[in-house]
């Protein structure tokens, strides 16, 4: 087992890697301070792994609250539903909320635990690559609203993350690739020797080799531990780790939650965001062209919609976090491994990059 730790205080907290953690008693219940335990699934992991958690809860007064599964789902409708089996089995202010799933899971049950009684603790235990390295590390828990993806939420930190690896020899292909697209993210932003470990070894990940994900996940969690003990609350570098996003929440938002799944449209944002730092004169064509071709190796999509227009990407892109005082703030990249926060760009070169024709600059890249 590795440990990373997320420095931040009073509220510093650990993030354990390994396999089979679920199965480790003591590891959970060194950060469980009351009896009461609620655990936060969905339908599609509860079969998986919940019998398995509860075993590691004995002792505890457990009770399950088991979700829809699916990023449709995360609205205030399915947030009711933590809170009903919360006051149902009347759960009281030290209760601890695991979350138990994938980063719309996790997302959810740490805003519940936020607004429980006005903040209970909670424990992360992400079972998706996705959510393993990137939402389950740093306190950012939310829903989604019709107009704007993660618009309502708060900043809330875990007690703990526990990172059992072996989860991943159940999760679906698309799922693996989705993950993987926050992977490449870290490199891309900050890490740029990840980039070629990640052209060396995508195979072995792709295959599910256990060393190779390991890797993976514990590089990318110290790169996201880095950067929120650095800027908790995205007031300034933490926002680089938005890489893709928000042209990638733009087509989530477009196309109705849960029809591109989060990495997926983050993938096709992070080419956008390559080639408007091209455009920019920042990036040369082949690097550009070697953060796209890593995606492609990921099995990711590199094209976003057909059918979204200029337009559409500038009405979703106008409501996201990033925008302030009017002004539309994008992270693009410097170079290889040096990712920026700006709103100083020409608005001509945006709509060039909108424009753009994404199936030539793909074929490119192959070439």
């Amino acid at each position: 087992m590795q440990t990373l730790h997320v420095e931040l205080g009073e509220r510093s907290y650990p993030i354990y890697i390994g396999a089979g953690l679920l199965t480790d008693p003591e590891l959970l219940a060194r950060h469980i301070g009351g009896r009461q335990v609620a655990v936060v699934t969905n339908e599609t992991v509860a079969p998986l792994y919940l019998e398995t958690l509860m075993r590691s809860l004995e002792g505890f007064k457990v009770a399950s609250i088991v979700l829809p599964d699916g990023e449709v789902f995360k609205s205030w409708e399915t947030l009711q539903l933590i809170f009903d089996g919360l006051l149902t089995a009347r759960h009281d202010r030290r209760t601890t909320i695991i979350a138990l799933g994938g980063g719309v899971i996790g997302d959810m049950a740490g805003f519940a635990a936020a607004c429980y009684q006005r903040g209970v603790d909670f424990i992360q235990v992400p079972t998706t690559l996705l959510s393993q390295v990137d939402s389950s590390v740093g306190g950012k828990t939310g829903i989604n609203h019709p107009l704007g993806k993660n618009m309502i939420g708060a900043f809330y930190q875990p007690k703990a993350v526990l990172i059992d690896t072996a989860s991943l020899r159940t999760l679906p292909e698309r799922e693996l690739s989705a993950g993987l697209a926050e992977v490449i993210k870290y490199g891309l932003i900050c890490d740029e020797p990840f980039l070629a470990w990640l052209e060396e070894n995508m195979p072995a990940l792709r295959a599910l080799d256990g060393a190779a994900l390991t890797y993976a996940i514990e590089r990318s969690c110290a790169a996201k531990a880095r950067v929120v003990g650095a800027d908790e609350r995205e007031s300034g570098v933490r926002a680089t780790l938005n890489l893709g996003h928000t042209f990638g929440h733009a087509i989530e938002t477009e196309q109705g939650y849960g029809v591109w799944l989060h990495g997926e449209a983050v993938a096709a944002g992070t080419v956008m965001a390559l080639e408007m730092s091209h455009r920019l004169g920042w990036l040369s064509a082949p690097e550009r062209d070697r953060g796209v071709r890593l995606l492609q190796a990921a099995g990711l999509p590199v094209v976003p919609p057909r059918d979204m227009t200029p337009e559409r990407f500038l009405e979703h892109m106008a409501v996201d976090k990033k925008v302030l005082d009017g002004q539309m703030r994008l992270v693009l990249l410097k170079h290889l491994g040096e990712a920026v926060v700006t709103a100083d760009y020409p608005r001509e070169i945006l709509d060039a990059t909108l424009r753009s024709d994404y199936v030539a600059l793909t074929q490119s890249s192959n070439s």
